[in-house]
This record gives C-alpha cells, structure tokens and sequence, in this order.
C-alpha cells in the first residue's frame, strides 16, 4: 500500500491527539444537545448569541422568500445580488473604510488577500502564533515568508530591514487560542516606517471589542492608514457565516480582480446576507451584549483565580486555561462532559508541543449562574485530577 494511513492514523490516537467530530443535535447556544447528551457549552465563537436569534432567523426566511436559497453564479457572473451589495456597504459603514467585499469562507477572505497582494519577489512576515489560514496564504503567495515572534515588534522590525519588494506584514487581531490581542498600535508604526503593509484578521474581535463592536481597530483608534487590510468574519460574532475584507476603493477593485478564491466561487445565499444585514444592526445596537459579556469574563477570570487555574493573558471571551500534556487536557475535558459541561481540548498540532488547554470561550448569550456552574466543575475537576499521574 503506498499510503499507509492506518498507521498515521494509529499514531495520532497514541500521541493522544486524534480528533473526532461532536455531533450537534441542537441550534447554537448554551444550552446543547451533542452526541444525544444535553450539555452546558463553553465552546462556542457565537460570542453575542446572534446565531439562533428570532430575528436574525426571521431575515434569513424573508430573505429566502425574496431572493431564493443559493447564489447560482460567482460574483462576477451573475451572482451578486442586491443584499450581497448592501451587506458591503454595511460592512464599509462598521469598519469606517470606503469599500468592502464579501467571501464565503474567512480561510477564503485570507487566501484570497494575500495571494493577490504579493508573489515572487515580494516578502510576507506573519506573527508565530496566526492562524493557519493566513500561514497558509503566505506559504500559497510565492512571496519570501518569514514569521515574526509572537506579538514582537522588535521582532517585526529586524525582518521587516531584510525584506524585499512589496512587504505584507499580517496578524491575528485576537489569537483564537490564546485569547490576547495583537499590539497594533507598535506593529502599525514599525510596518509605516518601512513603507510596508499591515493586515489584520479581526476575526475574533469583531463584536466583542470596539465601543460599537468594530473590533480591534476600532478598540486602539486606528486608521485605514494604519491598518490598510481589515479581514473580518462572520461565522462568529455575527452569528452567520462568510467573510469580507475591507478598504480602500483600490485595494477592494484589486481583489476584485486578482483574488483567485474571490473570482472562482459561488456566492454565498443571498438569504444568509439578509441574515447578516439583521445581525450587524442587533451587533451594532445592542451594546448590552458586549457589556454583560464582559461582565462574564470578569467573573471567570476572578474565579479561575481563586481556583488556582493557570490562565492566559486575555481580556477577550476566549479563556484559555493551559494544561501542558495533551492526554490530561482531554482526560479533563471528559471530566467536564461527565458533569453535563462541554468544553473543548485544544492539542497540538493546532497549539504548540507541551502547551494543550481547555479552551474555554464565554457568549453574551451565558448567565452569571451558568459561568458560576463552569467554576465549580472546574475545581471538582483539577481537584479530583490533582492526584492523578499525567498521561503522555
């Protein structure tokens, strides 16, 4: 056989980091159905509870009366329909740019940006700790690729005197499995002072952060000039699904033509935009859910504390609580589930060797009651886990 996958596959349950896929039986919220078990869920990105909203669920229907169930065509065939263009325009209304165009899928937003800024003879640098997608857009652009140390603008700065050609510099506005946010303020003005580009994917950020849920631009008080490249998505905060990239008229008619996962896709539903469009104003609006959200992190982060839990440095909805070993982060999280609480492991390869944690992710959508829950299963947990050897 020339693909032994048996054995990859054998290898990966032995190192205590295979995979398996929950199955949701139930919509999107705190209180779930997976694999037939009803659970208490910490492991959503559903950070303002707007993905089984009323109305949000009302728009999609309406949306689908009016403009049918699928996109039929790419954009720039005959797939771009009226609230495709006006969830654009509303998108350049939130991140304060002129113009902003929407992607299927955020991996897609990310492939699609990069590959159509730089290519040979170019140079990217990316933070350590990015997301695959933009890791992957960097390797995918042809361009030099270089990756910076996590939140390093002194790191920045050394790679940005060896770069060539056009220079991208990209990063994570919140890490996905850290929780921290990136220090723009310094990389803007490092990536300015050699006449490079900064983009950022805010995927995280947008919704819970910025006084208005404009994300992590918005939080520091940054410009289009700062931050020339804005990639949010929408399967998150927003409680629906794709992506876009916002900017300048030039960059968004750039992407336009030279974004290959742009160019070459079906759109999203027209339905999913009506969808969005009615999420955006209830994320706009409704600045309770930011508040009481933060209302919530604020008392995990003291009772984790007073617990003893190792956590990281996040003010964000994602609470990370590093565990080390892989096998002990997943006994724990079988733990959790044993009390009817689902909380996801997160393992190598997606965190580095020696540093898996439960990765713990609050929504506006949890009470006080149900976090104060989370917490006492927690120290039951490591209370009971405490004398137990660790697995390999």
């Amino acid at each position: 056989m020339p693909f032994d996958l048996a054995a990859r596959l054998a290898a990966r349950r032995a190192e205590n980091l295979y995979r398996q896929r929950p199955l949701l039986e139930s919509p999107q919220g705190p209180e779930v159905v997976v694999d037939g078990q009803p659970l208490l869920a910490f492991c959503s990105n559903d950070y303002l509870g707007l993905a089984n909203h009323p109305q949000v669920i009302e728009a999609w229907r309406a949306g689908a009366s009016r403009w049918g169930v699928g996109g039929g065509a790419s954009h720039l065939v005959i797939g771009h329909s009226g609230p495709h263009h006006a969830l654009e325009e509303a998108l350049a209304d939130l991140t304060g740019r002129p113009r902003a165009l929407l992607f299927t899928t955020g991996y897609m937003a990310n492939l699609g940006a990069v590959t159509a800024l730089v290519g040979q003879g170019d140079t990217v640098l990316e933070d350590r700790l990015n997301h695959a997608s933009l890791l992957d857009a960097g390797l995918l652009s042809g361009a030099r690729f270089s990756r910076y140390l996590h939140n390093d603008a002194s790191s920045l700065a050394s790679r940005l005197e060896k770069a060539t050609g056009n220079t991208l510099v990209v990063t994570d506005g919140v890490f996905s499995m850290d929780g921290d946010i990136a220090d723009l303020p310094a990389l803007a003005r490092e990536t300015k002072a050699k006449g490079a580009w900064l983009m950022v994917d805010d995927a995280h950020g947008f919704g819970p952060l910025g006084a208005h849920g404009g994300g992590i631009v918005e939080h520091f008080g940054l410009s289009q000039e700062d931050v020339p490249v804005l990639v949010g998505t929408l399967g998150k905060a927003f409680g629906t699904a794709g992506a876009f990239v916002a900017g300048s008229e030039e960059l968004i008619e750039s992407l336009i033509q030279f974004a290959r996962p742009y160019i070459y896709t079906t759109s999203q539903p027209p339905a999913l935009a009506c969808a969005t469009l009615k999420s955006l104003e209830l994320l706009r609006s409704e600045h309770w859910r930011r508040e009481h959200l933060q209302v919530l992190i604020r008392q995990f982060r003291q009772g984790a504390a007073q617990i003893g839990l190792q956590l990281m440095d996040s003010f964000t909805p994602i609470q990370p609580i590093l565990i080390g070993d892989a096998g002990r982060a997943m006994r724990l999280s079988q733990m959790l589930r044993e009390r009817g609480l689902m909380v996801t492991a997160i393992r190598p390869p997606t965190v580095p060797a020696g540093s898996a944690r439960l990765r713990v992710t609050l929504t506006a959508a949890h009470s006080e009651a149900q976090v104060r829950r989370l917490l006492s299963a927690l120290a039951d947990c490591f209370a009971q886990l405490g004398a137990e050897p660790s697995h390999a």
